[in-house]
């Protein structure tokens, strides 16, 4: 009988075939190579800094806020945490993010039923309560990064991103009310349009809008992959457009069960001028956000949508959940899948967490 080769590495002993309470092999020690000891990187927490894959920093965090036309804040029912806020109110909340470190912020308006009409008129109104916002904000924080929602959702009375006509969604006509809202809001002040409502062609459309008014400085992050989701419930109820919405969004927002589909809808925002590309939802999506940054390599940004957000307050305030260890371990997550960008309705309960320390 000859001997077997030694293999390097771990050195097994097997167990004999009559134990049956025994594993099936167990180490006789670490082998050939005592000294790795992957725990030793663990032991304590400056070391697990300092070693640390990826960190999350409130330069990561982009805070969307909801506007309405009223004084006071006005809860989100579905949302816990989370108010509408009057422009009366609207900068000192905007300075208490600042002073937590936030930078960037992104507005979304709640309308008026009054206001919503099936040719969204009000989108591209220069005085809609979205530009009086912006400009509230950049008098009174110039420093502070403005994105505005270039959608027709909130303004429109079938509660759709795009004009309707006989129930089918219309391309080109949305994409030049697009278009317009969208200069409206760089006139306003914003830094940064970011196109939600998933039109073919409208990314390169806005960029050409921009660039021959002379708004060529103004960023667009577009909302490539945007799946037609169940998770944004809570922000319908926080805009005011579910009860409008008739039907439902699938024949323009992509279908949940495909990957491949959001790799040619990024190829083609970033040949179309987008300067940064968004994926929504985040958690059940990082597959995509993934996928996304290995493929193209450019700025990358994950919405952790209304859902996202509802479903970890609700057990956290069952118990189920810490509530603070549960929103930075989502956070990371998205950093993990090569989010440089995270849109959380978290993002001021993060910021504090992360100044603590």
């Amino acid at each position: 009988m000859t001997d077997q080769p030694q293999k390097e590495g771990l050195s097994l002993r097997a167990v004999p075939s009559d134990d049956s309470t025994a594993p099936l092999s167990q180490p006789e020690s670490l082998g050939a190579f005592p000294q790795v000891r992957m725990r030793r990187n663990r032991r304590a927490g400056w070391v697990r800094r300092m070693v640390a894959e990826n960190t999350l920093s409130t330069d990561d965090l982009i805070w969307p806020i909801f506007v309405h036309d009223e004084d006071g804040r006005l809860p989100v029912n579905a949302m816990p945490g989370v108010d509408r806020l009057g422009l009366d109110c609207l900068v000192d909340a905007v300075g208490g993010g600042s002073a937590l470190g936030l930078s960037t912020i992104a507005v979304f308006p709640y309308t008026d039923d009054r206001l919503k009409t099936s040719d969204c008129r009000e989108a591209v109104n220069p005085e809609n309560l979205v530009c009086r916002a912006v400009r509230k904000i950049k008098q009174a924080f110039p420093e502070i990064g403005v994105i505005c929602d270039v959608a027709l959702d909130p303004y429109n009375a079938d509660g759709h991103d795009g004009l309707v006509r006989d129930g089918e969604i219309l391309n080109d006509p949305s994409v030049e009310v697009l278009c317009e809202q969208a200069l409206i809001q760089a006139q306003a002040g914003c830094d940064v349009v970011a196109p939600s409502d998933m039109m073919d062609g409208r990314i390169g459309a806005i960029r050409e809008t921009l660039d021959g008014a002379g708004f060529t400085q103004v960023n667009i992050i577009a909302y490539a992959a945007k799946y037609a989701s169940c998770f944004y419930g809570p922000f319908r109820e926080a805009v005011g457009s579910g009860t409008s919405l008739s039907g439902d969004k699938k024949t323009y927002q992509m279908d949940p069960a495909n990957s491949d589909e959001a790799l040619r809808e990024v190829a083609l925002d970033l040949q179309e001028g987008a300067d940064i590309v968004m994926i929504k939802p985040g958690m059940p999506y990082l597959d995509i956000i993934r996928r996304v940054k290995e493929q193209f390599a450019v700025p990358t940004a994950a919405y952790q949508v209304s859902g996202e957000y509802a479903m970890l307050k609700a057990a956290a305030g069952n118990g189920w959940l810490d509530n603070d260890k549960a929103v930075m371990e989502a956070l990371m997550a998205f950093k993990r899948a090569g989010a440089d960008a995270i849109l959380s309705y978290s993002a001021p309960e993060a910021a504090a967490l992360l100044k603590r320390g």
